[in-house]
């Protein structure tokens, strides 16, 4: 069964993304992708984006180079959702402090401009004919996403909890999913990368990390989905901390 085409196989490329795609439909219908647009659109075209690469492994008459081509550029949409979506998440944990939120996504978002513009450059300058270079081109752009992407929300959960920054139920399981994800992308890949590994060892990473987006997904439906118990408030004010702070800086800054 743990076989590259086989039925698990094809089941944990497909069924996440077709679950994604409901989640964002049950979104629509319950009026909330005003509330997390980003993630909205990271649902439904990340998904298409996926749908599409797999189409392209399954169907005889695709050429390799072309399915690695099309996986590329569905790696740079995907790295451009990604940034997009952190930047939400950064923006909805730090609404309290706008000036703060407001900083914070622009720079991700400036980091995900970034990364695109550096795979159209290597894009650009690699060379046409050259199919491993295409592949080498696409496994580093995809690591690199996923490296900066962990880094940036293990920064997030970090500063989170350093602020004792109380986080929204839905916005916490979204950045739960992405972050889960992306360290055990990293981690599998860092294992598979080695070339000491057996074949079969490397596809059973590979299935590893199937199944954990696949989890992720699930976890996604669950964080956004089902209502949380409700709890008593307290009403007491929170004392004021650095934030406050470096909130009314910016503001003042912004201003002058």
């Amino acid at each position: 069964m743990l076989q590259a085409h086989s039925f698990l196989w094809n089941y944990l490329w497909v069924a996440p993304n077709l679950l994604l795609l409901f989640l964002a439909v049950l979104l629509w219908r319950r009026g909330t992708t005003r509330q997390f647009p980003a993630f909205f659109a990271f649902a439904i075209l990340s998904s298409v984006g996926q749908l599409a690469v797999y189409a392209a492994d399954i169907l005889p008459s695709v050429a390799a180079t072309t399915y690695w081509r099309v996986d590329w550029g569905d790696l740079v949409l995907e790295g451009v959702l990604k940034f997009a979506l952190i930047g939400e998440i950064f923006a909805l944990l730090f609404a309290s402090f706008a000036s703060l939120a407001q900083l914070g996504k622009t720079l991700i978002r400036g980091a995900g401009i970034i990364l695109v513009f550096t795979a159209a450059l290597a894009a650009a300058f690699s060379p046409r004919n050259e199919f491993v270079g295409i592949i080498s081109g696409a496994n580093l752009l995809e690591q690199t996403t996923y490296l900066i992407e962990c880094g940036i929300l293990v920064s997030i959960f970090f500063f989170s909890a350093y602020f004792h920054l109380s986080w929204p139920r839905q916005v916490l399981g979204i950045a739960l999913g992405l972050s889960v994800s992306a360290c055990v992308h990293l981690a599998t890949w860092a294992l598979i990368d080695n070339g000491g590994l057996l074949r079969s060892t490397r596809l059973i990473l590979v299935f590893v990390n199937m199944a954990t987006y696949h989890f992720c997904v699930l976890l996604w439906f669950y964080y956004l989905l089902v209502p949380r118990k409700a709890a008593t408030k307290s009403a007491v004010p929170l004392p004021e901390n650095n934030l406050d702070v470096w909130n009314r800086e910016l503001e003042r800054l912004v201003h002058q």
